[in-house]
């Protein structure tokens, strides 16, 4: 029976020529920046080892989400793969596991695989990896870094306007005490949580607001529940969750300790994404255009393929999706009942 040897990777090549990934392939690719003698050795180890490049005629991306687990992931996934499909393009995708560590193996990976484009979905990768393989590729990071990345383009949805949109919703339906519950301390969820706080700074309401985790959530979602159930006064009436992941998490605990939502409690998330629909009631939250995020990314990488090189940022805008998750505060149902005691709020006694 015979056998076929194993393809020679770009990684054994840098480590034959004694140099990183990163180098062998800008020399390999006759990219600028490396010394002509290391350009050399490169050349002549992928010479002995008898590596050869990818020859593909389609095009390929790497795409690196954080979690594939988070229906966020797997919906910029899906923009991403529908642009690519009509420049011609493949997609590999290599799951990022919740680890940094993992993250950034797995870039190597990609870029030891010769894709010709990279998109990070996550923002856990070190600013220095992305700079290293934008100068390899072009890169494009989906998501809020703590300083943009020389080299690299970003696309971002402005979370300050998504946490007012969400503060003004629960205000205008009568809430005066809201709590924001974030599990993340990253880059995007702080800006959720400056943007909560300003805009009930802003609305007047700072004395009546609470931030909960990321440390110690679940005891601070139990202790905001527990007191609701009290009938404490100065319990939180609504809450404005980073992501819905930590939404879905404050309605499993409500229904747990007989909260009822929205009766009692107010909820509205953030991404609305897929599980926003898959619980009861049925989430309100700040929509991300997930899919339109993953479709410019795509074309981001293309544009710096076909000769950009200035780095490009694409800031979305967030939408609210009212569902059944959020209902009347207390100051408006106080404002809804007359002098009798009888519910004016529908005069025809119809509903809707």
């Amino acid at each position: 029976m015979s056998t076929t040897a194993p393809r020679p990777t770009l990684a054994e090549v840098a480590r034959s020529a004694g140099v990183s990934s990163a180098a062998a392939s800008m020399a390999l690719n006759d990219r600028p920046g490396i010394a002509p003698a290391t350009r050399a050795r490169v050349l002549e180890a992928a010479r002995m080892l008898g590596y050869r490049r990818r020859r593909s005629a389609a095009s390929l991306f790497g795409v690196l989400p954080t979690d594939l687990g988070n229906p966020y992931h797997t919906d910029v996934i899906a923009g991403i793969e529908a642009t690519a499909e009509g420049l011609g393009a493949g997609v590999v995708i290599a799951h990022g596991r919740r680890d940094s560590a993992h993250l950034e193996r797995q870039l190597a990976r990609l870029l030891d695989l010769e894709v010709d484009g990279i998109i990070a979905v996550t923002t856990w990768l070190p600013p220095a990896a992305l700079e290293r393989a934008g100068r390899i590729v072009p890169v494009t990071v989906i998501g809020r870094m703590q300083d943009p990345v020389p080299g690299t383009d970003a696309v971002i949805t402005d979370d300050t306007v998504g946490a007012a949109l969400a503060v003004r919703h629960l205000v205008e339906a009568g809430h005066r005490r809201l709590a924001h519950v974030t599990l993340s301390s990253r880059p995007g969820p702080a800006v959720r949580r400056t943007g909560f706080l300003a805009e009930a700074r802003r609305l007047g309401l700072e004395d009546g607001v609470e931030v909960i985790g990321p440390d110690s959530a679940d005891a601070g979602i139990d202790m905001l529940l527990r007191g609701l159930r009290r009938g404490d006064p100065g319990a939180p009436t609504a809450v404005f969750a980073a992501n819905d992941i930590a939404a879905v998490r404050v309605l499993h605990r409500a229904a747990d300790l007989g909260v009822a939502v929205p009766g009692q409690l107010s909820v509205v998330g953030y991404d609305s994404s897929a599980v926003a629909l898959t619980v009861r009631p049925h989430l309100t939250s700040v929509n991300q255009p997930r899919q339109e995020m993953g479709r410019i990314a795509a074309r981001m990488v293309q544009e710096r393929r076909e000769g950009r090189v200035t780095d490009s940022r694409s800031i979305a805008e967030p939408v609210l999706r009212v569902r059944d998750s959020t209902g009347p505060g207390p100051a408006r149902a106080a404002r809804s009942v007359d002098a009798s005691g009888e519910d004016s709020g529908d005069p025809s006694g119809e509903g809707v």
